[in-house]
C-alpha cells in the first residue's frame, strides 16, 4: 500500500507543537481531518461527529475544503444564480468596492465537502496545506508533505514522532492555552484543581505516542 509521511505543525506555537505521521494514500480530506484531530487533543472527526468547523485552503486551485454546510449551500446558490448575484454586488455604491471584491472572491471559490475530495494530488503539488480548525479559537495548522512511501503494510495511520502537548478544545487559542498550562502545571496556583477537572472534561492528555497510536488504529480506510 502506498502512504504519505506528513508533518502536522501548529503555526506560531512556541515551543513548536508538531506530529509526524504516516497515513495511507487514497484518503479523503475527511480522513486527514480525522488524523489531525486524533494526534492532537481535539475531538472532532472519527469516531465522533464534528465538534467545530474546519477548512483546508487550496488557494492555488481556487478551492476550499470544509465541513461548513452553510458555506457549501451559499456557493451552490451562487453557481445557480451567478448573473443575478453578480449584478446585485456590482450595483452596490463605489465606497463598498473592497467589500464587493472580497465577496465575489469568496463566492467564486469552489467549496468542496471533505468526504468527496482526496488528498493525493494536492499534497504532492502543494507540499504544504494550511488547515484551520474552530473558527472561534482559530487554530492554524500546517500540513507538510515530507515523502511518499511505496510499501506501507498497515491500513491505518501511524504516529512516528512528535513534540509538546497539544491544546484542548475551547481554550481560547494559543494565548488561552499558555494561560491554561501555567495553571495546570503549577500545583500551587489557586485555580490548579479547577483547571485539572476542566481539562479532564475536555479530554486533555499530555503527549503520549503509544496511546495516540492505539487510537489511530481505529481510523480505517476501507
Amino acid at each position: 500500500m502506498k502512504a504519505y509521511q506528513i508533518k502536522i505543525e501548529f503555526i506560531d506555537s512556541k515551543p513548536k507543537i508538531w506530529r509526524r505521521v504516516v497515513m495511507p494514500a487514497d484518503a479523503t480530506f475527511n480522513r486527514l481531518n480525522d488524523v489531525i484531530q486524533t494526534v492532537t487533543n481535539f475531538i472532532s472527526g472519527y469516531p465522533y461527529g464534528d465538534y467545530h468547523l474546519y477548512e483546508f485552503d487550496l488557494t492555488e486551485d481556487n478551492i476550499k475544503v470544509t465541513n461548513d454546510k452553510e458555506a457549501f449551500e451559499e456557493h451552490k446558490y451562487f453557481k445557480n444564480n451567478t448573473k443575478e448575484m453578480k449584478e446585485k454586488i456590482n450595483n452596490m455604491p463605489d465606497k463598498f468596492d473592497v467589500f464587493k471584491k472580497q465577496t465575489l472572491q469568496e463566492l467564486e471559490t469552489e467549496i468542496k465537502k471533505p468526504s468527496y475530495i482526496k488528498i493525493d494530488k494536492f499534497l504532492k503539488i502543494y507540499n504544504e496545506i494550511n488547515y484551520i480548525y474552530d473558527f472561534g479559537d482559530y487554530w492554524q495548522i500546517k500540513i507538510k508533505f515530507e515523502k511518499e512511501i511505496d510499501h506501507y503494510e498497515k491500513g491505518y495511520p501511524t504516529l512516528i514522532d512528535g513534540k509538546n502537548n497539544a491544546p484542548p478544545e475551547d481554550i481560547g487559542g494559543l494565548e488561552g492555552f499558555y494561560n491554561f498550562l501555567e495553571k495546570y502545571n503549577n500545583p500551587k496556583h489557586p485555580e490548579h484543581e479547577f483547571i485539572k477537572d476542566w481539562a479532564k472534561s475536555q479530554h486533555y492528555h499530555k503527549y503520549n505516542k503509544d496511546w495516540i497510536n492505539e487510537l489511530l488504529k481505529s481510523i480505517k480506510y476501507k
